[in-house]
């Protein structure tokens, strides 16, 4: 029983970072329509940005924290500025295909400053972060990765629920068209779309370099699978993402912990298989009828 509730633990902390990850992912579809395949890179820019930042510039590590995702967010509204704005209007295949073509881009750039070799962080962390619960701990990395993946999911809450650019970015999702014709800019959502869903990336980025140290082969694979996450949660749900996101990571643990490390990495895509089979439109999804 000990065994089984360290293991949920890890799947509930893991399983949380997937589910913010994932949630940059939806508002970029809820917004635009757009299946962002660079979303791994942008997830390993995070990573490596705070690597340099903390590691070779010896910067302190809330300032290299900032920066990295100050960096990120830019990056993420140079991204629709530069390469994805000049589409607007092209049929949908066009912008999807850019996206894997920026993946390629930033994974061959980071390989070729960075090398394919593993990285690590400064060990950091302080041993009182861990908890203890009788005989199931929870690791430093893992009570950051919970600490801070709740103050972004409060933050975010906020954002959407009283700014005015939340409220303009919840109503372009809901409804383009409308949200147009009531004087939104609608440009300006899609770009800071892609700058918020960076800025969560290059978050997930940091915290997954912590655990598993810095490897773009490795975190462009983790960024595969926000795929399974957001088909199982729906692609338009971003609380469906966070849910979807600690399936996934629990499900992930147990099979590492009971059956094989080795078949861990591919329960989230039996899942996606699963899903797509039984229920196409994901646990809270939104079924579109279309009428002839």
């Amino acid at each position: 029983m000990d065994f089984f509730l360290q293991l949920l633990v890890n799947g509930l902390s893991i399983g949380f970072l997937y589910g913010l990850s994932a949630m940059g992912f939806v508002m970029i579809f809820k917004s635009s329509s757009v299946l962002n395949f660079a979303h791994g890179e942008l997830i390993a820019f995070g990573a490596y940005l705070f690597l340099v930042l903390c590691s070779w510039a010896q910067l302190s590590l809330p300032l290299s924290f900032l920066l990295t995702l100050a960096g990120c967010f830019l990056l993420g509204f140079a991204v629709e500025r530069v390469f994805l704005r000049p589409l607007i209007g092209e049929p949908l295949i066009f912008v999807i295909m850019l996206t894997v073509g920026l993946a390629a881009m930033f994974k061959g750039s980071i390989l070729l400053v960075f090398g394919g070799n593993l990285h690590t962080y400064p060990d950091f962390l302080p041993p009182w972060l861990g908890l203890t619960w009788g005989s199931v701990s929870l690791q430093p990395v893992y009570t950051v990765t919970l600490i801070i993946g709740t103050a972004f999911l409060i933050l975010f809450g906020l954002f959407f629920k009283f700014s005015s650019q939340g409220i303009y970015m919840r109503s372009v999702a809901d409804n383009q068209r409308a949200a147009l014709s009531l004087g939104v800019h609608v440009k300006r959502v899609f770009a800071l779309s892609w700058a918020i869903a960076a800025l969560v990336a290059g978050m997930s980025g940091i915290v997954l370099g912590i655990i598993n140290g810095v490897n773009v082969h490795d975190l462009s694979g983790i960024g595969l699978k926000v795929f399974p996450v957001v088909i199982l949660g729906g692609l338009d749900s971003i609380g469906g993402a966070i849910i979807g996101g600690i399936i996934i990571g629990v499900l992930e643990a147990l099979t590492g912990g009971y059956i094989s490390p080795s078949l861990k990495d591919v329960i989230p895509y039996i899942v996606l298989v699963f899903i797509l089979m039984v229920k196409p439109y994901g646990l809270f999804g939104q079924v579109e009828i279309e009428r002839v």
